[in-house]
């Protein structure tokens, strides 16, 4: 039987011989180095602008008076929308929105200024949107009702005034008898970038890990085979440790995008950083568990990574960033539990943003211990492929 470095159970020669597979395939080499990182920086330079502002909007004006134009002028004014185009006709405002031209437009009817000043019947602007869009439409949502709350309180202070002998103070106090503060929390000045990027990351680093393990294990199986790969070794400590270097590597890449964030970017922090680094260490491990499974299911590359694939696919829409968790379905909320970065996003939240005892969001972590199963039953494939690479 042929020896190799992996029977001397030392880690250096271990890391030695993982260098080589690596420094020999440019690909491989490229996947694990500077492909992630640079993928990494593109999404924080798609969300690096922050705020999203003068999304594009339509116009409607079928009254084209003084008060429909104020109202239009009142849209504009947000930070958030920008009057772009002026439609002669709702078809073509809907086929822009269609086409994604605009974000939304705003239908104006033809009497509008009559039913605004004697409010029979009440005057009515109707918005359209696309919602598809989520996040978009949220914004969008949020900036017209800004747009017109402030246009009906000066509609209808101008009426007070008109109406009663008053002083203005008085006309506006009765046009807007309850006024509303909305403080957002954790994150103060709505930051896409703070929003989307801590989530989109884990997410690419979770699939990075999953996919990158099952062709550290190809590449393993290929230049040793599994009866020399774990001559006179138990399956566990052979897996170990040709996987060690790997899972040092995939650890290291999160330290760093943690440093970018808090550090380098100085993104607000109110917890301990070294609870989220914990979390992300047991995450590597779930994620190559998880890998580990589905090569040695079949010991086919190819398949495997149609496995993995399909596992970490949903893995951003189901981690309950943009689209909360309470809502999905119980399919949704099934494979959610399955994926190791939806339970490590909770301990980055927990921390990142709401402060958290240590000790609560660690607790976070325990459903992690479910993947000693997959770690079983690969076990047991490595054993039955050993078995079978023996026999023949």
């Amino acid at each position: 039987m042929s020896t190799s470095p992996l029977n001397q159970r030392s880690l250096r020669s271990v890391l030695a011989l993982q260098w080589q597979l690596i420094a020999g395939d440019r690909w491989f080499f490229s996947l694990l180095t500077w492909i992630p990182i640079g993928f990494c920086l593109t999404l924080y330079w798609v969300f690096s602008q922050g705020i999203a502002t003068s999304l594009p909007i339509g116009i409607v004006d079928f009254n084209r008076s003084a008060l429909s134009q104020e109202l239009v002028r009142h849209y504009d004014a947000t930070p958030m929308l920008k009057v772009s185009e002026d439609f002669s006709d709702v078809t073509k405002a809907k086929q822009a929105l269609v086409n994604g031209d605009i974000y939304a437009f705003l239908v104006i009817p033809e009497n509008f200024d009559k039913q605004v000043i004697t409010a029979v019947p009440p005057p009515t602007a109707t918005l359209f949107y696309n919602s598809q869009y989520l996040l978009v439409a949220r914004l969008v949502n949020s900036a017209a009702v800004q747009a017109q709350g402030y246009f009906n309180a000066a509609v209808e202070t101008q009426r007070q005034l008109m109406s009663h002998q008053q002083t203005l103070a008085s006309a506006m106090g009765n046009a807007v008898t309850v006024r509303t503060q909305i403080t957002p929390l954790f994150n103060n000045s709505s930051n896409y970038a703070q929003f989307l990027v801590p989530a989109l990351i884990p997410a690419v680093w979770q699939i990075m890990a999953v996919a990158l393990t099952v062709l550290a294990l190809a590449k393993n199986y290929r230049h040793l085979g599994l009866s020399t790969w774990f001559a006179n070794q138990r399956y566990f400590s052979g897996l170990l440790l040709v996987l060690t270097p790997y899972a040092l590597w995939f650890s290291a890449l999160g330290i760093l995008y943690l440093g970018g964030f808090y550090y380098l970017l100085n993104w607000p922090m109110h917890g301990e950083l070294w609870v989220i680094v914990v979390a992300q260490i047991a995450t590597t491990f779930a994620c190559m568990i998880m890998g580990s499974l589905f090569f040695f299911l079949t010991c086919d590359a190819a398949r495997a990574m149609s496995f993995a694939a399909a596992y970490t696919a949903p893995s951003f829409a189901f981690m309950g960033i943009t689209f909360p968790a309470s809502d999905m379905n119980s399919l949704a909320l099934f494979w959610r539990q399955l994926l190791p970065v939806s339970h490590y996003i909770e301990v980055q939240i927990s921390q990142a943003s709401y402060g958290l005892p240590s000790q609560t969001s660690l607790a976070m972590l325990l459903p992690m211990i479910g993947y000693l199963v997959p770690l079983i039953l690969c076990l047991g494939f490595v054993r039955r492929h050993v078995n079978k690479e023996v026999a023949q």
